[in-house]
């Protein structure tokens, strides 16, 4: 596999949204952003800041997985934290890798658990294929070739910057 670019990545999704959205992003009237935690929270609270917007949402699936019994929750992990209203709001839900599609599914049902929205729009860094649910990201940083028995994880350094690497898959 060769080196994949996060923040290179970072920069195209960063770029699709504001040509989307412009100044609309995070008014009361407008969409809002919410991370999947944990990569999906870093790249939320980035996309933030460079889009001016002072409010972001953390979004926690734990407790709607479907390998929840055998993952449990994580102790680390944050909360869901939505600083919004959810009903009648078109939400851009952020994640760092789309792969299968599952963790896709328990956000929205996390945010379907605080109410309605308008539409959720997903943005991810990085597509890898391998749908296993009917999902797709309209904001997609690009599409990378990840092999099936690995995992892309997104590390964040000291200073913000974003790097993938890859890591063997776990049963």
């Amino acid at each position: 596999m060769s080196s994949i670019d996060a923040e290179a990545l970072y920069g195209s999704v960063l770029e699709q949204i504001r040509a989307a959205y412009g100044d609309q992003l995070g008014r009361p009237d407008g969409a809002v952003l919410a991370g999947i935690y944990s990569g999906g929270a870093w790249l939320a609270e980035w996309l933030a800041r460079d889009l001016g917007v002072a409010e972001w949402g953390v979004v926690n699936v734990a407790l709607h997985r479907d390998d929840y019994a055998k993952k449990g929750l994580h102790t680390q992990a944050s909360p869901t934290s939505l600083p919004f209203e959810v009903d009648d709001r078109r939400i851009v839900l952020v994640d760092d890798v789309l792969y299968t599609g599952r963790t896709v599914r328990a956000a929205i049902n996390e945010l379907y658990d605080y109410g309605r929205p308008a539409a959720i729009e997903l943005a991810v860094l990085a597509d890898r294929g391998g749908r296993e649910l009917p999902m797709a990201a309209r904001f997609v940083g690009g599409v990378v070739d990840v092999p099936a028995d690995a995992t892309l994880v997104l590390a964040r350094s000291d200073d913000g910057r974003f790097t993938f690497h890859t890591e063997p898959r776990q049963a």
